[in-house]
């Protein structure tokens, strides 16, 4: 039996493009999402096959990432480890998807909770834009 570590390193993947339309639509807007982002699945393989962490924190609900948790759990097999992975997501009263990714735990953020992880910083560059020349 493999025992599950006290101490879990944890490692978070964003799928910033689901996140994003997700949210909007969570707390009353309607968009649309574009697709799976396939660096995030890879990474998350190949950064579990070389046992990175134990824990891997998906912000996405992209259902075509249910393939990468079949991938884990045959990674912890064959590897004898324990290896969780959660799929973060916002949750409101106009979203039309309430799940997260399949075959993962599943963390609702409220718009609360996901208005206290906003980073106000601009961080565009704070140069003067110059006029092309006519």
């Amino acid at each position: 039996m493999v025992i599950e570590p006290v101490v879990k390193r944890v490692l978070g993947f964003v799928d910033g493009q689901n996140l994003f339309y997700a949210a909007k639509q969570a707390f009353g807007y309607v968009s649309r999402e574009k697709g799976i982002d396939v660096r995030i699945a890879l990474d998350i393989v190949r950064l579990a096959r070389s046992r990175e962490y134990d824990v891997a924190l998906v912000f996405s609900q992209d259902p075509d990432l249910s393939e990468v948790a079949d991938e884990i759990r045959a990674i912890a097999r064959e590897q004898g480890r324990w290896i969780k992975i959660a799929s973060a997501y916002p949750s409101g009263p106009t979203s039309s998807n309430r799940r997260g990714i399949n075959r993962t735990d599943w963390i609702r953020r409220d718009r609360a909770t996901y208005d206290l992880a906003l980073d106000p910083r601009d961080y565009r560059p704070k140069t003067a834009l110059i006029a092309p020349t006519p």
